[in-house]
């Protein structure tokens, strides 16, 4: 007698062996990169004796003689976040499961701000990640237990608000949020209120900021989108928008660069994004960092303050769960041990480490 395989088992199957083509990884924050993330040449092993161990692996199904399984995060909490996140949260994966590289391009899967807030908030799972390794899925319908993740925006506060959620979010590193222009662009430095009055549509011509005399292409972001949140809060302070076209409003971190690079544009562009995406996720030779006040984006400048527009990344839970595996976890990335993960991960720890 044929046994009959069922029909998710079949998927799932298809997509441990066809790899991460198949988990449409196209989508969600690996869409947004042009970089590998895999593990760096002086990569070294941080955590020797992990807390957060994966739970149970249950047989779910077999096809012929392989058997597939299903695991319970455990100990280990179920993530989302910012696209600018996924180098992190993978470096988490690597120190604490031990999982190879293959193994995490299935496991981490981060749905990018807004989607990582609205799983946070409803308690929601955010897909089922793989280990191909092992023929396993995750459990499906395990929540979300932390982000990684820009600042939530305003509506997403109000949605958290709304379903009697309160959110705790720690910053866990350092970044800059930077004002990007075409690389050949003779304007090297713009003031906070220059910026200000090209996005409220005052000032419209370079050569009014010290450059040729060419009209202003301002590029702006969606709606809840992190960037644009963070250009809100961070340098526009309640002004409107009023300098960008509506077919200048950008979804999706990559093309608004894209755009901002792109040679048809010349040098009239300007947009923003965070450095570190543009330093390691997403390069493009046709953009540059604008100064700001004459002050550039450096390491120095974002610890300290002195870049004007240094923000951080949060890890991000939901109060009331702050003794469970998010808020454990998110305690730990907080640690000498987490913040050494993070810095080797490419970022600027809340501290400096030797």
């Amino acid at each position: 007698m044929t046994r009959k395989i069922s029909a998710p088992a079949l998927f799932l199957l298809f997509c441990l062996l066809a790899g991460s083509s198949a988990l449409g990884l196209e989508q969600g924050a690996r869409g947004q990169i042009n970089q590998d993330i895999t593990r760096p040449d002086h990569w070294r092993r941080i955590v020797t004796r992990s807390s957060f161990p994966l739970g149970e692996k249950m047989e779910i199904d077999n096809l012929g003689d392989q058997p597939l399984y299903q695991v319970s995060f455990g100990a280990y909490p179920s993530m989302d976040g910012s696209t600018i996140a996924l180098p992190m949260v993978t470096e988490f994966a690597r120190q604490h499961l031990t999982l190879g590289e293959e193994d995490l391009m299935g496991f981490v899967f981060l749905s990018t701000t807004h989607k990582a807030y609205e799983h946070l908030i409803g308690r929601e799972a955010n897909g089922s990640p793989l280990i191909p390794s092992w023929f396993a899925s995750m459990d499906p319908t395990h929540p979300v237990d932390l982000i990684v993740a820009t600042e939530p925006s305003r509506d997403e506060l109000d949605l958290a608000e709304q379903r009697g959620v309160t959110l705790i979010k720690k910053p866990v590193c350092h970044d800059a949020f930077v004002l990007i222009t075409h690389a050949d662009n003779p304007v090297t430095s713009l003031t906070a209120e220059q910026i200000q009055r090209i996005y409220t549509g005052q000032i419209t011509r370079w050569s009014q900021v010290g450059g040729l005399d060419e009209p202003i292409a301002a590029y702006q972001r969606e709606l809840n989108s992190g960037s644009q949140t963070a250009m809100e809060n961070l340098v526009m302070q309640g002004l409107p928008f009023d300098g960008a076209k509506p077919n200048h409003v950008i979804s999706g971190m990559v093309d608004l660069v894209k755009r901002v690079g792109d040679y048809e544009n010349g040098r009239s562009s300007i947009g923003y994004t965070y450095r570190y995406y543009i330093d390691t996720l997403y390069k493009d030779e046709g953009i540059k960092t604008l100064a700001i006040d004459g002050v550039a984006p450096t390491d120095e400048n974002i610890r300290s303050g002195a870049y004007p527009f240094s923000t951080y990344y949060y890890g991000v839970i939901r109060a009331g769960e702050e003794q469970w595996a998010g808020g454990l976890f998110l305690d730990w990335m907080l640690s000498e041990e987490g913040q050494r993960c993070i810095q080797q991960a490419g970022y600027i720890s809340m501290a400096a480490l030797e």
